[in-house]
């Protein structure tokens, strides 16, 4: 971290224990680089788990977004339409979010609603048309607008294009979808797993929808993946996984992530276990500092 981004850091910690406002702890964590992003299983985790980790003798919470993993884009084969859908285990999260979402929110942690294909032949790739698009886009802005959410992220896997008799993916589903949600949502996150068929998709007509995410990152776990549509700032090429990347490897991962210059650090799978420890290997080399953990 250089000596200016710390000094911020703690002015910003001080004026926190000072006043205790949420206005001093948004700021506190404004110059918290990289942003490290967590998604968790809620069909067998808990939410709350990215809640329990900050910098040691710094106060500020590790994980600076949590996602809400997964909610689903559905068939339905009447009205031949697709559209959102909410399992069990994410019914649970929104209908509880003051439990399970806010106490994130207010410790500053933005969570976003994964969205992810369900073998049912829809996907971000194969709107029929604009329109199409757009219905899809108002669900997602309607569910975030509902329970209080900070934003959406796509992720084009198990969609299997041509179920139900769907189409196969088009050149422009994709930006209309997301240049749709951008006008519902102009304040809010917009992030992207970059892989699918939506991947290669990101232009149309001579626009480009690349820089309209606030975030990207690279989808294998262990690996290493920059892109270029992505601005460094914007983009994780690192993604490890808290219960298959080796701790080793995801602290070389940081440490590439930080000597390459690049200003997101993806992780998956927390869980409720103690994993300050692993997280430490990584967060060293991103900030400098061990992880502590607060049950």
């Amino acid at each position: 971290m250089r000596r200016r981004t710390l000094l911020t850091a703690l002015a910003a910690g001080t004026a926190v224990a000072a006043t205790g406002t949420a206005t001093a702890t948004a700021a506190c964590r404004a110059v918290k680089k990289p942003t490290t992003v967590a998604y968790i299983e809620v069909n067998d985790h808990s939410m709350l788990s990215a809640g329990k980790y900050t910098l040691a003798n710094d106060g500020r919470q590790v994980i600076d977004i949590a996602v809400i993993f997964a909610a689903n884009i559905n068939y339905n084969t009447t009205t031949k339409k697709a559209y959102l859908h909410f399992n069990t285990q994410v019914t649970n999260v929104l209908n509880n979010v003051a439990t399970q979402v806010r106490p994130l929110q207010n410790k500053g942690i933005k969570v976003l609603l994964s969205i992810l294909g369900n073998h049912e032949g829809a996907g971000f790739a194969n709107f029929p048309t604009k329109a199409a698009a757009d219905a899809f886009a108002q669900e997602l802005a309607d569910a975030v607008n509902r329970y209080g959410l900070d934003g959406i992220d796509f992720d084009d896997e198990y969609a299997d294009y041509g179920n139900n008799g769907t189409g196969q993916p088009n050149a422009y589903s994709f930006v209309y979808l997301v240049q749709a949600l951008r006008a519902k949502l102009p304040t809010k996150l917009i992030t992207f797993y970059n892989i699918g068929p939506a991947a290669s998709r990101l232009s149309y007509n001579g626009q480009s929808v690349a820089n309209t995410f606030d975030y990207a990152w690279y989808p294998y776990y262990g690996g290493w993946g920059p892109d270029s549509d992505f601005a460094k700032s914007k983009y994780s090429p690192a993604a490890v996984s808290y219960t298959a990347t080796s701790q080793a490897t995801a602290a070389s991962l940081a440490q590439r992530t930080m000597t390459e210059g690049y200003g997101v650090f993806l992780t998956y799978n927390l869980t409720e276990a103690n994993t300050a420890t692993y997280m430490s290997a990584f967060t060293q080399h991103l900030y400098g500092k061990n992880t502590v953990y607060a049950p």
